[in-house]
């Protein structure tokens, strides 16, 4: 069981760190999060855990924080502070409270456990793990595409100078 690391506050967006990603959870007090998990979510699975990521629906939970946490690492991370105003901390914990035992849609691009809490809190769904994702696919896919550009000016360099020797 993890240990508290952190003093959260009704209305804090929790990060918890698992292995390859995060779970976000929402902090209602008492000790106890909402968070939106695929039945299949299990605190502390590591890989195991990642497979929960091809369920299409979920579950709006409501556990105790240490619970949820397992032996991962967490932290408060309301990190979108300065860029969304967060609504008032009742109506955050009422909101998240009043979707518990719901099944919902679950679709890691688009409606996951980050999306959830962050829909809850600034009233603005996103993902930053899915942004940094598609990002750096991008970049990767652009590095290779760079790279077989090179690589085929290069191969016709070398043709040319071979033709022009013989």
């Amino acid at each position: 069981m993890a240990l508290p690391q952190v003093n959260p506050r009704p209305g804090d967006l929790i990060e918890i760190f698992r292995f390859g990603y995060a779970h976000w959870a929402l902090y209602v007090g008492n000790g106890y999060v909402v968070h939106l998990a695929p039945p299949s979510e299990i605190a502390g699975a590591g890989a195991a855990s990642i497979m929960s990521a091809l369920a299409d629906k979920a579950i709006v939970k409501k556990e105790l924080l240490c619970s949820v946490a397992g032996k991962d690492k967490y932290q408060v991370n309301n990190k979108h502070d300065k860029k969304y105003a967060p609504l008032p901390p009742s109506k955050i914990v009422r909101r998240a409270e009043e979707l518990v035992g719901q099944e919902m849609v679950y679709k890691l691009t688009s409606d996951n456990c980050e999306h959830f809490v962050n829909e809850l809190r600034y009233g603005v769904s996103r993902s930053d793990q899915v942004t940094d994702a598609v990002v750096a696919v991008g970049i990767s896919a652009g590095i290779i595409g760079v790279g077989l550009v090179i690589a085929g000016l290069i191969g016709s360099l070398l043709d040319r100078g071979k033709q022009e020797k013989q």
